[in-house]
């Protein structure tokens, strides 16, 4: 499978581009990862690139975009930051994949058992790790299903939270960014999030829209 050109990315709507990632990762589920000649793509991407997607992630080391979702060598910006958190640099970021690079969709990517989301669940104040966990604070505050054991050593409340974390995110990305926010309006882009379990490998997406 050869790298995404300038043509097939102009062509591509944020829907199709969704799809892309859908049935990527349903490859990926199913052990039916397609096979690249990277060393071509390493090729074709030399002088340029062309991706039609950007994904914020986490830092986790089973959480790699490009193999969630069976994409290679161009085909995706990968932002990584623990917890999938945003600041003004991951901004400029976003908005550089695609108001200059032309990516057709946004993703936040959380994931199950994230280790910064319990961190910020038993207040955690370690260095530079103090401030990450802060930002997650108001997810925490948001979850009020759970009222017993609210902290790091209960998954169900650490995944809820994740969950919120990355509604938050998206919310932060809407208000914060005029350009990514005008963007969407416009229907140049898709800004959406989702989760990714940890156990079965698959992303369940929030809000699709059809």
């Amino acid at each position: 499978m050869w790298a995404h050109t300038k043509e097939l990315q102009d062509r591509i709507t944020p829907q199709e581009a969704l799809d892309y990632l859908i049935e990527g990762n349903r490859r990926f589920v199913n052990n039916l990862n397609t096979n690249r000649n990277l060393l071509k793509q390493v090729n074709l991407t030399s002088e340029e690139q062309f991706p039609f997607a950007a994904i914020l992630s986490c830092i986790d080391s089973r959480t790699s975009a490009e193999l969630i979702f069976d994409q290679g060598l161009g085909d995706i910006f990968s932002i990584r930051i623990a917890g999938n958190v945003l600041n003004d640099d991951i901004l400029g970021s976003m908005e550089y994949a695609c108001a200059i690079a032309h990516s057709k969709i946004i993703v936040v990517l959380g994931h199950t058992r994230c280790g910064a989301i319990t961190s910020a669940c038993n207040d955690l104040e370690f260095g530079y790790l103090t401030g990450l966990v802060q930002k997650i604070k108001i997810p925490i505050n948001l979850e009020t299903t759970v009222t017993h054991m609210r902290t790091g050593g209960n998954p169900d409340f650490v995944n809820k939270v994740s969950e919120l974390n990355v509604h938050h995110t998206v919310k932060l990305i809407r208000e914060k960014s005029t350009i990514i926010s005008r963007l969407e309006q416009e229907g140049a882009i898709l800004l959406i999030g989702g989760m990714y379990d940890l156990t079965s490998g698959k992303v369940n997406f929030f809000d699709v829209p059809y």
